[in-house]
């Protein structure tokens, strides 16, 4: 930054300012290697919330394994997008409620499990993330949302 600020090279930061921007920016992979970090990322993701119902009765430690996998199947797409593109998209207007629903679900439920340590307060933010995750889900799907609200009207006389 110093360089630029200076008259230095100015390209450096350009490049640096760019890191999200480019997929490329943070590592150099092909296309298939790019599946296969994609692919890596999400089984970890569903192996870690497999292994988080192993442990199930104890919540603080079902939270965290969970809400881990959680994050890593949905870090997941950003090998195949890009980082900044990843951002951009759970930014975009059609999805930023769901987007900070999710991640508000994710902070409360690891605020439960870490800080306050209570199994019932645990229990209650990790239902609350699993409904964010799938609304949120949904978002990427054209109409899913619209569909998923009619049903629960019709079926509970509800709106969500």
């Amino acid at each position: 930054m110093w360089k630029s600020i200076l008259g230095g090279d100015e390209e450096q930061q350009q490049q640096e300012d760019n890191l999200l921007d480019e997929p490329e920016g943070l590592f150099s992979l092909s296309p298939t290697q790019r599946v296969y970090a994609f692919a890596a990322c999400l089984l970890a993701g569903l192996v870690c919330m497999f292994l988080s119902l192993i442990v199930f009765v104890k919540p603080i430690k079902f939270a965290l394994l969970f809400t881990f996998g959680n994050m890593l199947a949905v870090g997941s797409t950003a090998f195949l997008i890009g980082p900044g593109q990843q951002i951009r998209m759970m930014l975009d207007p059609v999805r930023i409620y769901a987007t900070a629903i999710y991640v508000g679900c994710v902070v409360v439920a690891l605020i439960c499990a870490l800080l306050i340590h209570s199994k019932i307060l645990t229990i209650i933010a990790i239902i609350c993330e699993i409904c964010a995750l799938v609304w949120y889900s949904l978002s990427y799907i054209p109409f899913a949302r619209r569909m998923v609200s009619s049903v629960t009207i019709r079926l509970f006389d509800t709106e969500i």
